[in-house]
């Protein structure tokens, strides 16, 4: 992972809210929100929270007496996500590293993560941190996309902008958002962040999307990819529209699907 895989900056965060979260994020927020709140804790605290999809899922089906930390290392992700919930008096909203999380120990009953583990720099780290702010038997649960072979969208953009950049292909999808599926690893880290039972469930989904237009702006322009494009010197627009081309030459014109797959791992403290 490079520096500018972390960055979040300009209109990045208003156009992935806008595009990728509908395109990939939702179907993930929902489940993961659903199985925090099977197990009724009454204060969760969420890491990298980006724009916020998995606060509004937990504010949806957490009571009322449950109390929400939002956290997130990049602060205009953070600013874009309280506008949506700035109101809900159960959330509070701070910025923070998850590798080194400004809380007590043993202060929440759920860790909740989505997408975020293979952001953090030391892995093992980001683990121990949430091991030492959960109580005795809470639960520490996030989510990570499979290969990027598993995901149609991410792999036929990142491999269409490998022909527009044949010199030095931006991967930033494949060597970070899709780069931390390997399970044993995983399971090898959290083992020795000093976890409980751990459990991985493989969860496949549809991604739609209204036209490959849709899904080439989200991967180009909504994701730190903007940053590989345009330290290339390449036209973010010229991009964008090989993008579309490769896109509608897979899927078609007008609506257009592709599959997704993502591991939701759980964690015992």
């Amino acid at each position: 992972m490079t520096a500018g895989d972390k960055l979040f900056s300009g209109s990045i965060a208003e156009i992935y809210d806008r595009f990728m979260v509908p395109l990939i994020f939702e179907p993930y927020a929902r489940d993961l929100a659903n199985r925090v709140a099977r197990l009724g804790p009454q204060r969760v605290l969420e890491v990298a929270a980006g724009t916020g999809v998995v606060t509004r899922a937990l504010a949806a089906q957490l009571p009322s007496g449950a109390a929400i930390v939002a956290t997130d290392l990049n602060q205009p992700m953070l600013d874009h996500a309280r506008k949506t919930l700035n109101e809900d008096p159960r959330i509070e909203w701070r910025q923070a590293d998850a590798l080194t999380l400004p809380f007590g120990d043993a202060q929440f009953d759920a860790v909740v993560c989505q997408f975020g583990a293979m952001f953090f720099p030391d892995k093992e780290r980001g683990c121990r941190e949430a091991k030492r702010v959960l109580k005795p038997g809470g639960r520490f649960l996030f989510n990570v996309w499979d290969r990027i072979a598993e995901n149609d969208f991410a792999n036929v953009v990142t491999e269409a902008l490998a022909k527009l950049f044949p010199s030095d292909p931006p991967r930033f999808m494949a060597r970070t958002p899709h780069g931390y599926c390997d399970q044993d690893l995983i399971r090898a880290e959290l083992a020795a962040a000093r976890f409980g039972t751990i459990s991985i469930d493989a969860v496949d989904a549809v991604s739609r999307a209204p036209s490959a237009h849709a899904v080439a702006v989200a991967y180009c322009q909504g994701t730190p990819m903007r940053n590989e494009i345009e330290s290339r010197g390449g036209g973010l627009e010229e991009a964008t529209r090989h993008a579309d081309e490769a896109l509608q030459a897979r899927f078609g014109h007008g609506e257009v699907a592709g599959r997704i797959r993502a591991f939701v791992i759980t964690a015992s403290s």
